[in-house]
């Protein structure tokens, strides 16, 4: 009994602890981590999480929800969440998710186009495509205000905003073979392109928007003229044929080309959309772009080969145009006379009188036109028709001066104004042909043509006794005298021969010498000295037969 006391006193007694008030358990420690942990991912996807906006096509082809995506500069900025249909059905609504570091991208002026293969004119785009499936190209805007909802381009911008440069409109009656992204050329470089071509609101024209790339841009100024530079420009006018072509891209491809109007002065670049006409070639850009003054010219000879678009000439230079020819009956000759109209281009006699080209006055004072004008056709300054071509007939206006003109003066009341005028080189042939004519026509070809007959029998007479004679001199005389007599033989026959060609040439002579011939010579004084001729060898012949021994001791001198 003791000892089990003593062993239940060894036993400790149980102390109750107190009770907390939260105690946590070992197993809820892994829940609390995961969640934290999913908190934080949650809170960064959060803060780093994109934009959401929308861009409208007009047609879905190649995008793909979940897997197009959308680049900046060939970098991965977004991807195309989902693809809808529009209530009105006109196109299809792109919701997009973009990139935290992209949001700065999407404001007013940006622009969005889906990429993929395309063939276009000359240029062949987007053929990585063809692997890695279509992609909406993005082009960050200039504009600062920012915006969620856009209107996708249908095709690629020909032009790039980060491009240094200006643009232009360009107003022309049809577009010819131009297209988006068609060439635009300065001195045959390419320095820009067409970015697009719009029809007018009123139908009547279309309007094309070039970019010039800088610093070519300074080159488009005021005295600025475009032009169609596509396919060939054959042109047939008196100075020959003209083949105009630009580069072979522009030939099969179309193209713009642009330059400054001749002689213009200098002036300052022109502000970004400034409108220009465009023009079909380059000679009507050219006539166009300078001032030009009209002047009539009264002509009474005939101005057949004359055309209009004929040009101006002084001295090699084009100084205008013929615009139009009329008939007009002058009634004080009861005569006609023909009107050509003109369009004169001042400046550009302006600018080789300032050089003093040609020995030509040099310009002073104020230098008006009428003043200089005046005083070079007091000068004998007159313009005349001329042949610019044999092979075509055309004619040509000249300008230059005139030795021996009579007195004139341009008639500056007249609407438009008079300009003194001078018979052309063709007009003073003809007259002087005329002349000839008539002449010939006086002249008795007849008995001419009857004479030479008569004196061709005559001479062929003669030398057939000198050849009889010889022959019996041949038999008569001494050996010694053969020699002499075989080179007088031969003489005569070179004499018989030349004389035969020339009766077979006046034989051609006596047809030719008819009285509707178009050109005859004077052929007496040539029938005066044939004759001439034959008299002196029928009396050689007359007196070797009397006298024969001259032959060896010479002829006698008369006492």
């Amino acid at each position: 009994m003791t000892d089990r006391q003593d062993e239940m006193q060894d036993v400790p007694d149980a102390v109750s602890e107190p009770r907390r008030r939260f105690s946590v358990q070992l197993v809820w420690i892994i829940p609390i981590v995961a969640a934290i942990i999913g908190l934080s991912i949650a809170a960064k996807a959060w803060f780093d999480r994109g934009e959401t906006i929308t861009i409208s096509f007009k047609t879905g082809e190649g995008l793909e929800a979940g897997k197009t995506k959308l680049r900046y500069k060939d970098v991965m900025i977004g991807e195309v969440k989902s693809i809808a249909i529009s209530n009105d059905r006109s196109h299809v609504v792109v919701t997009a998710e973009v990139s935290k570091d992209a949001k700065g991208l999407m404001v007013k002026d940006t622009r969005f186009w889906v990429v993929r293969a395309r063939i276009s004119g000359g240029n062949v785009t987007g053929l990585t495509t063809l692997l890695g499936g279509s992609y909406i190209g993005v082009e960050a805007g200039a504009s600062t205000e920012p915006r969620d909802q856009f209107v996708g381009l249908e095709s690629p911008p020909a032009v790039s905003m980060e491009v240094p440069g200006r643009q232009f409109v360009l107003h022309s009656d049809d577009v010819g073979s131009l297209y988006t992204g068609s060439p635009v050329f300065f001195r045959r470089m390419q320095v820009g392109q067409v970015i697009s071509t719009d029809l007018d609101s009123d139908g009547k024209g279309v309007s094309v928007r070039v970019f010039i790339r800088s610093p070519y841009d300074r080159f488009v100024t005021p005295n600025t003229f475009f032009w169609h530079a596509s396919g060939v420009d054959l042109t047939v006018s008196p100075g020959g044929v003209k083949l105009n072509t630009e580069s072979m891209l522009a030939v099969l491809l179309g193209g713009i080309s642009f330059e400054q109007r001749p002689n213009a002065p200098e002036a300052q670049p022109a502000p970004a959309n400034t409108a220009y006409t465009l023009y079909d070639t380059h000679d009507e850009a050219l006539k166009n772009s300078v001032v030009s003054q009209k002047f009539a010219l009264l002509f009474r000879e005939s101005v057949r080969g004359l055309a209009v678009g004929a040009p101006v000439d002084l001295r090699g230079v084009t100084v205008g145009e013929v615009s139009s020819i009329d008939v007009t009956l002058d009634r004080s000759r009861s005569d006609f006379s023909v009107s050509v109209l003109i369009d004169f281009y001042p400046e550009h006699l302006l600018a080789h009188l300032r050089q003093g080209k040609d020995g030509m006055l040099p310009l002073t004072g104020g230098g008006e036109t009428r003043n200089l004008l005046d005083d070079l056709v007091a000068r004998g300054f007159r313009a005349q028709i001329k042949s610019g071509s044999l092979l075509t007939g055309q004619l040509y206006v000249a300008l230059d001066f005139v030795p021996g003109a009579r007195p004139a003066k341009i008639d500056w009341n007249a609407a438009p104004p008079r300009f003194p005028t001078v018979p052309g080189s063709m007009e003073k042939l003809q007259k002087n042909l005329t002349e000839i004519v008539q002449k010939i026509e006086k002249l008795p070809l007849e008995k001419l043509a009857g004479d030479a007959g008569r004196t061709m029998r005559s001479l062929d007479d003669t030398l057939k006794s000198a050849d009889q004679l010889l022959k019996n001199m041949d038999r008569s005389l001494v050996p010694e005298a053969k020699s002499v007599l075989t080179d007088a033989r031969t003489t005569l026959e070179d004499v018989r021969k030349t004389l035969t060609e020339a009766r077979g040439t006046l034989g051609g002579a006596s047809q030719v010498l008819s009285a509707d011939a178009p050109v005859q010579v004077d052929l007496r004084d040539t029938m005066r000295e044939v004759s001439r001729a034959a008299q002196s060898l029928r009396v050689l012949g007359d007196y070797l037969e009397q006298h024969p021994e001259a032959l060896i001791r010479g002829k006698k001198e008369e006492k």
